[in-house]
């Protein structure tokens, strides 16, 4: 593969990116061996909140959890609802682990690696919410077709959510910012969730701050918080 061949990372088909970082230490790799089977989203088949929790209920998914703080605030704040969370960075899904474990959180599904191979398992219509805070903004422009916020993942993303379902995207990086705007703007099934600067300017109720968006404030970045409804 060549850095200029053309598409996204629904045609790339590859991970980007480290996967690992320092050596676990033993109570984590625990974690990985015995918690994660238990968590983990199946590899084959139709991904529901019936296969995946037992019972019909409102489905939410992130991509690319980082340290899975939001995943687990949410879900412990939305305990009869089911979340998925893809990460394929493997420090950050034993952070994870910890939330879960710690939080006794029995509604969330783990998968370490390619978001899109999992939700494009995802029934159409059965998320109620997506997110997507503070992905890697791949600054260079032959990188761009590595970006979620491309054409091929926002049109996934649009057919998984039920009508009335929201997108949520958050960012610290203003290129990331300019196309993430031209993507979504272009896109007819969204509607922009924002009247004056302030509603993107101001993190929403129900936002947790993940260490991400606190590392870039310590950083004196902006952020910009972005919520889209499914039309």
């Amino acid at each position: 593969m060549t850095a200029h061949k053309s598409g996204d990372p629904t045609t790339l088909n590859r991970l980007y990116g480290r996967q690992s970082g320092p050596r676990l230490r033993k109570g984590q790799q625990e974690l990985v061996d015995t918690l994660l089977p238990a968590l983990s989203v199946p590899e084959e088949g139709e991904v529901s909140a019936a296969s995946l929790f037992g019972t019909d209920r409102p489905l939410h998914f992130e991509i690319g959890f980082g340290g899975g703080e939001h995943l687990a605030w949410r879900a412990d704040l939305l305990p009869d609802h089911g979340f998925i969370g893809a990460e394929p960075f493997l420090n950050g899904v034993v952070q994870a682990l910890g939330h879960v474990r710690d939080g006794g959180l029995a509604n969330v599904r783990l998968h370490m690696g390619d978001a899109l191979q999992v939700l494009s398992r995802i029934p159409d219509g059965a998320l109620s919410f997506v997110y997507l805070l503070h992905p890697d903004p791949w600054p260079k422009a032959r990188h761009a077709k590595r970006r979620m916020m491309n054409p091929g993942p926002v049109a996934m993303i649009a057919r998984k959510l039920k009508p009335g379902g929201e997108f949520r995207f958050g960012t610290d990086h203003p290129v990331y910012l300019r196309w993430a705007l031209m993507v979504m703007n272009g896109h007819p099934d969204f509607e922009w969730l924002a009247s004056e600067p302030k509603d993107f300017q101001n993190r929403p109720g129900g936002w947790p701050e993940t260490r991400y968006e606190a590392k870039a404030r310590r950083q004196g970045h902006e952020v910009w918080y972005f919520r889209y409804r499914r039309i």
